[in-house]
C-alpha cells in the first residue's frame, strides 16, 4: 500500500503517522514503518509534470484495502491513482462507496472538533465530489450495483433542500424511487422544504445509523426552526407547554431540551413548563451552541457498530 522508496524516505525524514509505525518503535528517534500499515501519501504533482511512476500505482484490489477509517489524507492519494488509471466500473464504485461512507461518518463523528483536527468544509467538498463521481458511475456503468439504493438515500439526506439533489432523485428509475429508504428520504426532504420540522424529526426516527449521520448536519437548523415556530404559535402569557412533550418533538432528552431552550432564551419554569415568547427568542452567539451535546438521536442508533463495519457495511 506504500511504495518501498516512499517508505524509506518517510522513515529517514521521520514522517510516519503513528498508526503506520512498527509497534514498540513509536518513541524511537526515527520510528520504523510497518509495510502492512504504511499507506501511500498524497503528493501534489509538479506544475506541468506527472512524476508518478507506473510501478507506484496501486491496482484496484490494493486501492480498496487502502480506504481506512483513519487516512483522510491518503484518500486524496487513492483518488489520484484512480484518476491516473481512469478507473471505472465495479472496482471504482466499490472504492467510492467506502469513501463516501467514511466522509459521512466523519461529518458526524468529528462535528465540533477544532479546525486543526477537522474542517467540515473540506470534508464536505470531498464528499460532494465523491458522491457526484459515484452517481456518474451508477448512471454510465452496466451494473448491477447492489448498494445504489443506500447511496441515493444518503445523497439526498446529506443534501436536504438542495434543488439539484431533489431533481437527481426525481430522475431516478422508478424501481429505485419506490424503494422504502429512498421514499423515506424523499418524505424527509419534502418536510424540510415545507418547513415542517415536527414531521421531519418524526420521520428521522426511522433512519438507520449512517442515514442519521448524513442527516445530522441539518438537525441544528431543524430544531431551531421548531422552537421559533412554537415561540410564535404559543406566544401568550398564559400559555404553558410541557417540557417532556417538547423533548419528544425535538427527539431529545428532557434535560437537553431544557438546555437548548436556554440557548435560545426560552424560559422553562421550575415545574417543567415551557413559556414560549416571540419577543424573547434570540439567536445564540457563535460557539454558544455545542452541536455535539444534541447528537443522541444519532448516537443511539450506532448500538455497538464499529468503524470498520460502518465503512465496509459489514457485521
Amino acid at each position: 500500500m506504500c511504495p518501498a522508496q516512499e517508505l524509506w524516505d518517510r522513515e529517514s525524514q521521520n514522517r510516519l503517522h503513528r498508526f503506520e509505525m512498527v509497534p514498540g518503535t513509536e518513541k524511537f528517534r526515527k520510528p520504523r514503518g510497518d509495510p502492512l500499515r504504511t499507506v501511500k501519501e498524497y503528493s501534489r504533482p509538479a506544475a506541468g509534470k506527472d512524476v508518478t511512476k507506473p510501478s507506484d500505482l496501486r491496482p484496484p484490489d490494493v486501492l480498496l484495502k487502502t480506504v481506512y477509517s483513519f487516512v483522510f489524507d491518503r484518500l486524496r492519494s487513492v483518488k489520484q491513482d484512480m484518476i491516473i488509471q481512469r478507473l471505472s466500473g465495479k472496482d471504482c464504485v466499490a472504492i467510492l462507496e467506502r469513501t463516501v461512507r467514511f466522509h459521512i461518518y466523519a461529518s458526524y463523528r468529528l462535528c465540533g472538533e477544532p479546525l486543526r483536527i477537522y474542517d467540515p468544509r473540506i470534508n464536505d467538498t470531498h464528499l460532494q465530489e465523491y458522491l457526484s463521481w459515484l452517481f456518474d458511475c451508477y448512471k454510465s456503468g452496466s451494473g448491477p450495483y447492489p448498494n445504489q439504493v443506500e447511496f441515493q438515500t444518503l445523497g439526498l439526506l446529506y443534501n436536504l433542500g438542495s434543488s439539484r439533489a431533489t431533481q437527481h432523485v426525481l430522475e431516478l428509475p422508478e424501481h429505485l424511487r419506490q424503494t422504502p429508504s429512498v421514499k423515506l428520504a424523499v418524505a424527509i426532504n419534502q418536510a424540510f422544504l415545507a418547513g415542517n420540522p415536527v414531521r421531519l424529526l418524526r420521520l428521522a426516527q426511522r433512519l438507520d445509523f449512517l442515514q442519521a449521520c448524513a442527516l445530522h448536519r441539518h438537525l441544528v437548523t431543524c430544531r431551531r426552526h421548531l422552537l421559533l415556530i412554537y415561540s410564535h404559535g404559543y406566544n401568550s402569557r398564559n400559555s404553558r407547554f410541557p417540557l417532556d412533550r417538547l423533548a419528544q418533538l425535538l427527539s431529545l432528552e428532557t434535560s437537553l431540551t431544557a438546555e437548548l431552550c436556554q440557548v435560545y432564551s426560552i424560559e422553562v419554569s421550575q415545574h417543567n413548563q415551557v413559556l414560549f415568547s416571540k419577543s424573547t427568542f434570540t439567536e445564540p452567539e457563535q460557539g454558544e451552541l455545542d452541536c455535539k451535546l444534541y447528537h443522541n438521536m444519532v448516537s443511539e442508533k450506532q448500538r455497538g457498530l464499529t468503524v470498520k463495519s460502518i465503512i465496509h457495511n459489514c457485521s
